[in-house]
């Protein structure tokens, strides 16, 4: 080890690193991430993290630029990409310490994702963080499932700023006791708060041992050298585009509250290895909860481009330094406070997707698929009773966009969700519900020469009174096709077998049913 460090420094004056050790560099960092999430999902006490997987856990370095990432929920770790530089630079940070915060317009997304940062220090010296993000299902909201048909913020639970939940690693027992109190099951919060804090403290101890077998010049060799090797494959993969303007409209079913038509523009600037997207001439900021914050937006975006580039690409900032994102303060991309974004994390981002392969569509045909589901079908429920009090959330997966060499995906999460179903059996252990119906919806995906794939069904049935919210998209405005190919279908909502809103709140009695109908993903071409 000490003749291959000596080897290695060689190549420290002209910032370089021989490509083998870097690609082992970069794999060493990634497992970390990866132990992070074994760590968070194994001591998770809720189905919504141990079995949805609904979390993510990366690595920055000492300036809040991404280091690498785990393969998990794209919303939450490109809105952390971008937003983390701005968190720690106004935090004081000493060893052993641990901020917390879930406040959207503060590095946040949206409440129930609370995100967790530990900073790594080397002989007195600040060298980077370890992050981790959990959805937590209850997290105070008016509603059960803390997903609500809000109008602002403060309706959707408890707004954390960055905060020290850990100061030289003594626990604020004050701050964690009121953040559990709001909850429903204080006990169970706690377990997953303590389950994020030892995912982080993983990590940490890990990217210690690193630096201590490497020595620090070389780690931060290996970070400088891993962001650079990144930006040339973004640059490489930015300039098989065609420069141009490339624009593209899309349009929201609702938000929840009487607003209905709501556009998302995009015009995407592709000039030699740069790239604008620019989202001038979306709709203004709404009273309900399909806002987001810019971080989401911008998630959106990096998502989509990251999938342009190689497999092999490393997950860090300089994947992202060939591109600029922008949006007028006050839309509904770039929403301002008190606005509220509950949905705007799962549901507008989601659309964004859509919204930028659109675009690149018109550049780049052969390379882009028809639009996926759209929607992550979100269901949340719990309790009417709070003295017998149960949290529900789940997405559902749909139909993926078809692509211009294979059918889409049938029966899955696409885009800007990564996580899971909840197992039957799990969800019938822990909550009173029933599962009736569970199968794809066949005939829901787009025709053409490459078939849309199909939505699903999934039906519950409620073994008592209980209080439930929908936040789901598609219900008006299909997924399209692309190239000449057929329209997915709508998704479709119903109690007892009467249509709902897509989105709604309602109190159902003992034994009655709610079916969820996903749409399906677009076709890509002409029918033979």
């Amino acid at each position: 080890m000490q003749a291959l460090s000596r080897f290695l420094i060689e190549y420290d004056n002209i910032a370089k690193m021989n490509p083998i050790e870097l690609n082992i560099f970069s794999s060493r960092i990634a497992a970390v991430c990866d132990e992070m999430g074994v760590q968070l999902r194994r001591a998770a006490f809720s189905p919504n993290i141990k079995d949805r997987l609904d979390f993510s856990c990366a690595i920055f370095d000492a300036q809040g630029e991404l280091c690498a990432q785990a393969a998990h929920i794209p919303v939450h770790l490109g809105s952390m990409a971008y937003a983390m530089k701005f968190v720690v630079a106004n935090v004081d940070w000493n060893p052993q310490d641990m901020l917390i915060l879930n406040d959207p317009f503060l590095g946040g997304t949206h409440l129930p994702d609370i995100t967790l940062v530990a900073p790594i220090f080397d002989a007195g010296q600040l060298v980077g963080f370890v992050v981790n993000r959990a959805h937590h299902a209850d997290i105070g909201a008016s509603t059960p499932g803390s997903m609500p048909l809000s109008t602002s913020l403060n309706e959707e639970g408890v707004v954390i700023p960055p905060t020290h939940l850990i100061r030289a690693g003594v626990l604020d027992e004050s701050l964690l006791n009121t953040l559990v109190s709001k909850t429903s099951k204080p006990n169970h919060a706690r377990a997953d708060f303590s389950a994020q804090i030892s995912a982080n403290l993983i990590g940490v101890e890990r990217i210690q041992e690193l630096i201590s077998m490497l020595g620090s010049p070389l780690y931060q060799l290996g970070i400088t050298a891993l962001n650079d090797y990144a930006e040339t494959l973004a640059k490489h993969a930015i300039s098989a585009i065609p420069n141009g303007c490339y624009k593209f409209c899309d349009i929201l079913d609702d938000d929840g509250v009487g607003q209905t038509e709501i556009n998302i523009d995009v015009c995407i600037i592709v000039q030699d290895e740069t790239l604008l997207v620019d989202f001038d001439g979306t709709h203004a900021q709404v009273k309900g909860n399909i806002n987001c914050p810019l971080s989401v937006a911008v998630a959106a975006v990096f998502y989509v481009f990251r999938c342009l580039m190689p497999h092999h690409t490393p997950a860090c900032a300089g994947v992202f330094r060939p591109l600029k994102v922008q949006a007028p303060s006050g839309c509904l991309l770039n929403a301002r406070r008190p606005a509220a974004v509950a949905a705007g994390n799962v549901e507008t981002s989601t659309r964004v997707v859509d919204v930028v392969m659109g675009a690149l569509a018109k550049a780049i045909p052969a390379h882009m698929a028809a639009a996926s589901q759209g929607s992550m079908n979100n269901v949340a429920m719990g309790a009417i009773n709070r003295k017998f009090c149960w949290d529900y959330y789940e997405t559902i997966g749909g139909g993926m966009g078809a692509s211009s060499n294979c059918n889409g995906l049938s029966g899955v999460h696409t885009h800007m969700t990564n996580t899971l179903n909840t197992p039957i059996e799990s969800l019938e252990m822990h909550y009173p519900l029933r599962v009736t119906q569970y199968q794809l919806r066949e005939g829901s995906g787009g025709v053409g020469q490459h078939l849309g794939g199909n939505g699903l069904i999934r039906e519950f049935e409620f073994l008592e009174p209980v209080a439930v919210t929908l936040l789901t998209e598609r219900r008006i405005h299909a997924p399209w096709g692309l190239n000449g190919g057929g329209e997915g279908k709508c998704g479709r909502n119903t109690l007892d077998g009467e249509l709902l809103p897509g989105k709604t709140y309602f109190q159902a009695k003992t034994g009655q049913r709610l079916k969820m109908e996903t749409p399906g993903g677009g076709a890509w071409g002409e029918s033979g």
